[in-house]
């Protein structure tokens, strides 16, 4: 139950360093990536994607420590209404890359952490562009995600994997989409592509779906998907999955995923 009782035995910029550095994933977009993966020695500074649509063009953002370019001047309380609400101190929202509708699930005390751990990273006054905004931007709420979380519920493993899939916002990619806008009547069905160096990689069906999900699978052939890329026959998976992040993830915080996505419906 390393959600909760490990979380008790941790400072609160411990635990936001695990959320941070591990479920979450947020160097995937706020850390600059090369060849080799993510640049930690530029950890948080900036993230080298651009994500161009035809609503939006924004890079991942600054979130170190520093006041000019980074979340320096922010109060905790502008660090958890952007976590949660998604929206910057002076009122401009964060794009849909940023997975806040996920986040409203965060418990009080994790989003604390996750303050307290930033306010402790390496400042960088590495400047992004801000957002170039060329529609208006909806935030979509993940279906449960709207409020925080009870971690009294959190004594049941399939509670706890629910939350920390959608704190890691999985079903982010593992989703289709229908018009651009998630379809949460498929929830875990996967189908999404993602472009990238790595070519074209689509997002798997991790739903409880006999055939088509990981209904068959065994809990180890789970984890190993999950941390170290692999799929059931061996075969290499492919990014944008942050395989290396979830490898750091605690064995009761994988039992607790492999639990719950036990539990979602079967989807074609």
């Amino acid at each position: 139950m390393a959600g909760t009782i490990g979380a008790a035995a941790q400072t609160p910029a411990e635990r936001g360093a695990y959320l941070v550095n591990t479920v979450m994933t947020c160097h995937n977009c706020h850390t600059p990536i090369g060849p080799n993966g993510p640049d930690m020695a530029r950890a948080l500074t900036g993230g080298t994607p651009v994500f161009d649509t035809p609503a939006f063009k924004v890079r991942g953002s600054n979130i170190t420590p520093d006041r000019q370019n980074g979340i320096g001047a922010w109060s905790d309380a502008d660090i958890e209404k952007a976590l949660r609400h998604g929206v910057r101190p002076n009122g401009v929202p964060l794009a849909p890359p940023m997975p806040t509708g996920f986040y409203g699930v965060l418990t009080p005390a994790d989003s604390a952490a996750i303050a307290a751990y930033l306010r402790t990273v390496r400042s960088s006054p590495n400047k992004v562009e801000m957002p170039v905004y060329k529609a208006a931007i909806e935030r979509e709420a993940f279906p449960g995600a709207e409020t925080p979380a009870d971690p009294a519920t959190f004594s049941d493993n399939v509670k706890l994997g629910e939350y920390l899939v959608t704190i890691a916002h999985c079903m982010e990619c593992h989703t289709p989409r229908e018009k651009g806008r998630l379809d949460f009547s498929a929830i875990g069905a996967g189908r999404q592509e993602f472009k990238g160096p790595w070519g074209v990689s689509v997002s798997r069906n991790i739903s409880s779906h006999p055939t088509k999900g990981l209904a068959s699978w065994t809990d180890a052939e789970i984890k190993r998907a999950i941390t170290e890329g692999v799929s059931r026959d061996g075969g290499k998976l492919k990014p944008p999955m942050g395989y290396g992040f979830y490898a750091r993830m605690t064995p009761a915080d994988l039992d607790a995923i492999v639990a719950y996505l036990r539990t979602v419906p079967p989807r074609e």
